[in-house]
Formats: structure tokens, sequence, C-alpha cells
């Protein structure tokens, strides 16, 4: 008996110091992997986009006025793509002063910044190449990588970004000190072990030059392949679903998107506009999160959005589903 006493508790020993171990190389690791400098292009584009000049000089108006004027067109574009297409609000708060990203204790406790002017911004003074890096490569202005899901944001275009900033920068400046990230140990084993991969490691490349304005809005492949941008990150760059890599725990697997038969294939448009708007798969079950929070975004989307994301959809390669 005391023979397997001690057999058990050498074996407890040997596990007790490989648990303690791998964390503790997951913890150096981790940090290494947030510590790094990562390179990004320089990009420059004005905030606001201003009027045409034949415009201005059409309408009789100074370049006070006309600046004036081009605020208010890029304020009310923004609000339309905050509210129906990049989810702004849903990481950073109602009033961009910050929210909750990601609460889980042993995975990770993630925030989004008060993007605000006031105490506690972490946008102050930045231009933007700053909001370029943060925004569509994940990097933040000091080159270290961050947590912003920047790859849902890479077919954004310079006129959008700008008009969003607009839009922030017309906000009421709020105080408000967001905590910094932090990973627990379910997540820095999961970073060390690249089950966890940070935007900036997943965007392919930090030099691709963006569009200056998205496509026009009408329904048509190359309008629904620039909305479905935001879809990339849960369901894959081929849009064929799969494990949500970096997400609760809880989340199921993200849907296939492609018209293979274990996706989208047998959906008709009335059902896929039911699953936006309403929150219902084509069984009448209900969406659950992450998708679950789309729908009040989805609801927001005109008719022309949801018709041309479906025939994007629909003009993908049928892809079987990812385990």
């Amino acid at each position: 008996m005391k023979r397997l006493l001690n057999v058990l508790g050498g074996v407890l020993l040997i596990l007790v110091v490989t648990v303690v171990g791998v964390y503790v190389w997951a913890s150096v690791k981790s940090s290494r992997t947030m510590a790094r400098t990562i390179q990004t292009h320089t990009v420059d584009f004005p905030i606001p986009f201003p009027l045409p000049e034949e415009e201005r000089v059409a309408l009789g108006l100074t370049e006070a006025e006309a600046l004036a004027v081009a605020t208010e067109r890029a304020v009310e574009r923004a609000r339309h793509l905050i509210d129906a297409r990049y989810g702004c609000t849903e990481c950073h708060g109602g009033n961009f002063s910050g929210g909750v990203m990601m609460d889980v204790a042993p995975v990770a406790r993630l925030f989004g910044p008060n993007l605000t002017e006031g105490r506690g911004s972490r946008t102050l003074g930045f231009g933007p190449a700053d909001w370029d890096r943060i925004v569509r490569h994940g990097v933040r202005a000091d080159g270290h990588p961050a947590a912003m899901p920047s790859e849902d944001f890479q077919r954004m275009s310079d006129r959008e970004l700008s008009d969003i900033v607009t839009y922030i920068r017309a906000q009421p400046a709020v105080d408000n000190e967001m905590p910094p990230v932090v990973l627990g140990p379910m997540g820095k084993v999961l970073l060390a072990t690249g089950k966890l991969r940070l935007s900036a490691d997943v965007i392919a490349s930090h030099d691709v030059e963006h569009p200056s304005v998205p496509p026009p809005a009408e329904v048509s492949i190359e309008f629904g392949r620039h909305l479905a941008g935001v879809c990339t990150g849960c369901h894959g760059e081929d849009l064929a679903g799969g494990p949500i890599v970096g997400g609760d725990p809880n989340w199921p697997p993200a849907r296939n998107l492609t018209p293979h038969d274990q996706g989208l294939g047998r959906w008709s448009y009335e059902q896929f506009v039911t699953a936006m708007r309403e929150g219902r798969r084509a069984d009448g079950t209900e969406l659950r999160e992450p998708m679950a929070s789309v729908v009040p975004v989805g609801r927001r989307m005109t008719d022309v959005e949801l018709e041309a994301l479906w025939t994007y959809l629909r003009s993908l390669t049928p892809l079987p589903s990812r385990q």
C-alpha cells in the first residue's frame, strides 16, 4: 500500500510539474507574441472626404461651408455603416467610450477601448495611418498586435473608415479608463500553441492597398463580396464555417455560408432574410450567439444590401463544412 501511494505521489508530482512547466512556457511565449513589433504600410486619406471641387463651385460654397457639408454627409453615411454593417458599438459601447468584447476569465478579458476624446481615450492624436493600422491591420500605434478583429475590416474602403472616424470625432468626449487586455491560462496556452491567432497574424499581407471608395450600392456580386468581409472573422475566409477560433468556448461552430448542402445550398432567399432580420433558421429554430447579436444589425440592412450579400454567397464555390 505504501509503495502504491509512493507511485501515485510520484505521478501526481510529475503532472503538477508538467502543468506548471506548460503554463510558464505558454506565459513566456504569449508575452513575446504580444510584445512583437509588426510593420504595416503607411496610408493617408482625408477626414472627412471632401466634396468634389466641381460640386463645391456649383453650389457656391466657401471652403468652410463645403467642409461642413462634407462632414454632415460623412456622419450620415457612417451612421448606417455602424448600425448596419460594421457593428462598432458591440465592442466599444453605444457612446464609443468602451465596452466588453469577452469576459471569460480562463480564456481572456478583452475590452473595447474608449475611442472618444475624453480621459482614457486610446485614439487621441490619431491620424489616418494610425486608424488604418488598428482597424484594418490589428496593429496598435506602438506597433504591437492588438485584440481588434481586423480581419473583418480588410475590405473596408478609405472613405468608409474616414466616415466612421468623422462620426466618432463628432461624439461627446467621455472620460472612461478601460482595463488592459488580460489573457487567462487557457488563452495563453491557445495563443502559444497557435490555436488562437491575432488578426495581425491572420491577415496575409500588411502592404496590400485598400480601395479608396466602396463599390456602388447595388445588387451585385462585387458589392456583396464587400459586405461579406465582416463575416470572415467567424465563418472563415472561404465562408465554409467551422469552429470560431478565439471565440467564447460556449459558441457553436460558425455556419457554412457556401451553397453546399451542408451550408445554405437548400435555403431560399426568403429564409436567409428571415435569419438575418428575425434570428430564425430555415428549420424555425432560433440563432445562437454570436449570430444572435448580428440580428439587430441585419434588421438595419437595406433590401439592396441583403440581396447583394445573398447574390455573392450564391456565387461561391460549394464547400463542405469545416470540422
